[in-house]
């Protein structure tokens, strides 16, 4: 019968979609990994894995073992946190999904006081959209996570941690400090796609204020929207943060939108109806408390 050790393998061939790149990640020889698959797909009577040029699919019956197999693994790892924790010991391993533009100013922080303070606990850090990652907490394949402007969701839990603006983002000078939402209505805009928490506000907005958007292209990539606006494409609506994010405060105006001024708000979110452990708790008051570190530190420069 399948073992623990033979699901892992199986999850993480399946992540990674190559037997190579697997091996590596496991420290296990390629022979020895593809023949515990096998092993698997024996025990089972299924073929789980399709293999060709560019690596490995799951068939339809490996997309079943998948679902379960990672839910088994999910589990026994909360029964070691859990004896892990009655000792008052907060360790193993917890999932935190972070929004690109936020992953990419916290990750170094939150692994370094993770190595500093909680020196038994293992983050693994995921980084999705907004929506990716409210999905992920609710399915409970993320322990606690960012994400900003959430809708309503029964499965989630959320506390806001910090509001920041919303300005045009423009390639050009402009004598203008700030932009009335009804000067927006006009401005060739790149936007992200409509799924995206910015872009669903950004429509509420405009419904509100009456005005109706110039959607000039969708782009889910910040990076992307920002190359795009450097090229004469049309201008953005970001958050001043974001532009810091990535390094590019320096090449673009950004006019606060005002009457009425609109705030994107970043929330910490969690499962519901699943218990925290004290692991998650510590991993929560930390992401909080660098939260509100990094946005008064960008507040100050």
């Amino acid at each position: 019968m399948m073992n623990l050790k033979q699901m892992e393998y199986f999850v993480r061939v399946a992540e990674l979609g190559s037997f190579s790149k697997a091996a590596m990640v496991l420290d296990i020889a390629q022979p020895a990994l593809s023949r515990q698959v096998r092993l698997l797909e024996a025990d089972l009577r299924v073929i789980l894995l399709s293999r060709n040029g560019r690596g490995v699919a799951l068939t339809e019956a490996g997309r079943k073992l998948f679902d379960h197999a990672v839910d088994i693994l999910q589990s026994v790892e909360r029964a070691t946190e859990d004896m892990e924790n009655s000792r008052d010991e907060p360790a193993g391993r917890i999932v935190i999904g972070l929004p690109p533009s936020v992953g990419r100013r916290l990750a170094v922080p939150l692994a370094r006081i993770f190595r500093d303070t909680l020196p038994k606990a293992r983050p693994v850090i995921v980084e999705g959209l907004s929506s990716h990652v409210t999905e992920w907490i609710a399915g409970g394949r993320v322990d606690v996570g960012l994400i900003h402007n959430p809708d309503p969701n029964p499965a989630i839990e959320v506390s806001p941690l910090a509001e920041e603006p919303l300005g045009l983002v423009a390639l050009t000078l402009d004598a203008a400090t700030v932009l009335r939402w009804a000067e927006l209505a006009g401005l060739p805009l790149i936007l992200p796609e409509r799924s995206h928490s910015m872009r669903r506000l950004l429509e509420t907005q405009a419904a509100f204020a009456g005005i109706r958007l110039k959607v000039a292209m969708e782009v889910t990539s910040i990076p992307s929207i920002l190359d795009l606006v450097g090229a004469g494409f049309g201008h953005a609506v970001l958050t001043r943060t974001a532009l810091r994010a990535w390094g590019r405060e320096g090449e673009f105006t950004f006019r606060p939108l005002i009457e009425p001024a609109v705030n994107s708000t970043l929330f910490l979110a969690f499962p519901a109806k699943k218990p925290i452990t004290p692991l998650g708790r510590r991993a929560m008051a930390l992401l909080g408390d660098l939260v509100r570190t990094e946005m008064h530190n960008a507040h100050c420069l």
